[in-house]
């Protein structure tokens, strides 16, 4: 069964009325925009320095992952760490060898999620917004 622990990005907003604006993705990084509704010009911006194994899903229920309780869910709340998902035991046990120990984070908004598998825990910083 997955368990959700929530992450603080430094920001509070609803992340039920945000989306992903943006992302750029390279072998040795990853760095996504997030819409910040109450913030209009801004967005924050999720940065990973290192692998990463990345899902976008739109339109989602959150969990993809049939028959499971989602323990420790907040809502609204928009970031996770996340043990014992399918998505991350599905993964490339190789991969997972190479860049160990990797854990399995997840964003959340109103209109998709996004999940990424990284060695490294994610930063976060507010950034100007062209939304």
């Amino acid at each position: 069964m997955p368990r959700y622990f929530p992450i603080d990005a430094g920001v509070s907003f609803d992340c039920d009325q945000s989306d992903l604006l943006a992302i750029s993705w390279t072998p040795d990084s990853l760095s996504a925009d997030f819409l910040l509704p109450s913030t209009p010009g801004r967005a924050l911006r999720i940065r990973f320095n290192g692998a990463t194994i990345v899902r976008l899903l739109d339109e989602m229920p959150l969990s993809t992952e049939h028959g499971t309780k989602n323990e420790g869910l907040v809502s609204r709340h928009f970031a996770y760490r996340v043990e014992g998902s399918t998505f991350a035991e599905t993964q490339s046990e190789a991969w997972k060898f190479a860049y160990r120990p990797v854990c399995h984070y997840e964003f959340v908004t109103g209109s998709g999620c996004m999940d990424v598998l990284s060695k490294f825990e994610p930063s976060f910083e507010m950034v100007g917004s062209s939304e």
